[in-house]
């Protein structure tokens, strides 16, 4: 379906510590009757855990009128559903409030990962990406 990014997850691995992976999560938060939640579910859910993404980020689901699980920061407070909120550890490094599709929750993601796991890249390793995107920003 998208082996580019499958090949480009293989590097990923290989200039990354396994800990700097394991942590990431995608919490999605969401709640009954959300139209847009139902749209992420027919469109994305079945396929994310097999995606580059999935993998480097793990989903959880949490209603949004539930308590944050135990050990789940937030920088700040969660309004709309569906929202995707990129943990580390725990903590909140990045943040898609909506659905706003398939092809732009795609890149968004995309970017998100980009953004926080190159920056993960150049700490933990020395290594800098040269500006080169570890998930492209296209759909399929």
């Amino acid at each position: 379906m998208r082996p580019h990014l499958s090949r480009l997850f293989a590097v990923l691995l290989a200039v990354l510590p396994a800990p700097a992976l394991a942590e990431l999560t995608l919490l999605m938060v969401e709640e009954r009757g959300c139209v847009w939640c139902a749209r992420w579910d027919r469109e994305i859910s079945e396929i994310y855990p097999k995606t580059p993404e999935g993998r480097a980020a793990p989903l959880r689901r949490v209603d949004i009128h539930a308590p944050l699980p135990d050990g789940v920061a937030v920088s700040r407070p969660l309004v709309f559903t569906p929202t995707f909120v990129l943990l580390d550890d725990g903590s909140e490094v990045g943040r898609i409030e909506g659905y706003p599709g398939e092809d732009f929750f795609w890149g968004l993601l995309g970017r998100m990962l980009n953004d926080h796991l190159g920056a993960l890249s150049e700490i933990h390793t020395g290594n800098h990406t040269g500006g080169k995107n570890l998930f492209p920003l296209t759909s399929g």
